[in-house]
């Protein structure tokens, strides 16, 4: 069977200003991550320059707001605010919460992360794929006393990430840990839909024009075959 040349969507994580927006966009970004507060991890802003970013990116580049909360309520006014037109729920959360972002803001795709931890993780990612539009595969830590919900700059089992995107019927990023020297195989071995990349691509915080050319490099010159993702 021929090989096509299938090029994963990329999304450039942890955006720090609309100078790092436009940045990822003039590198090919199919999509930019906002990230509201947190727990832990790098990347947060104020709601207020999220929404400034937000405002600014050009048709058809996706902004996800990033957002521990965990009531559909304060979710949905955070999106009001903010305005970015992708939610990305960084903690694992019930199928009702999904159901009531749905009904109240249409429109809106909704990501759910799934912190790849062992099988138990498949299973999470199976049971909540009917109720979004896309799942996220990251490497964080819920068991911590404050969590991890992303940012980790670490790998988790890409087998188990390969076994999700084989079960579910949404699409799926790929995200921990990704960097221009690994990004290959992390493509080879899971076959996502997209990936999801912040900490490899800068350098003491800042978004590095250098790395983010040559990880989309490398993600461009990736082929998979027909009968792949």
């Amino acid at each position: 069977m021929p090989t096509v040349t299938t090029r994963p969507r990329v999304k450039v994580c942890c955006i720090a200003s609309r100078a790092e927006a436009q940045l990822a966009v003039a590198h090919g970004a199919s999509a930019i991550g906002l990230v509201s507060a947190m727990p832990s991890g790098p990347g947060v802003i104020d709601e207020a320059h999220i929404a400034h970013i937000a405002r600014e990116v050009p048709p058809g580049v996706a902004s996800f707001l990033l957002t521990s909360l965990h009531e559909p309520s304060a979710i949905i006014a955070q999106q009001r605010r903010c305005r970015a037109n992708t939610i990305q729920l960084v903690d694992h959360l019930p199928s009702a919460v999904h159901a009531a972002l749905r009904e109240a803001l249409p429109g809106i795709a909704i990501v759910q992360v799934v912190h790849v931890a062992d099988e138990q993780s498949a299973l999470y990612a199976s049971d909540i794929a009917p109720f979004v539009d896309a799942i996220l595969l990251d490497s964080g830590n819920l068991t911590l006393a404050i969590k991890e919900l992303g940012g980790t700059g670490r790998t988790h089992d890409w087998q188990i990430s390969r076994r999700i995107r084989e079960t579910v019927g949404v699409p799926v990023y790929l995200a921990g840990g990704l960097r221009p020297d690994n990004v290959h195989q992390a493509l080879e071995t899971v076959q996502p839909f997209g990936l999801d990349v912040c900490s490899g691509v800068r350098t003491h915080g800042a978004l590095d024009g250098q790395k983010l050319a040559a990880f989309m490099s490398a993600v461009g010159n990736w082929t998979v075959g027909a009968t792949g993702a």
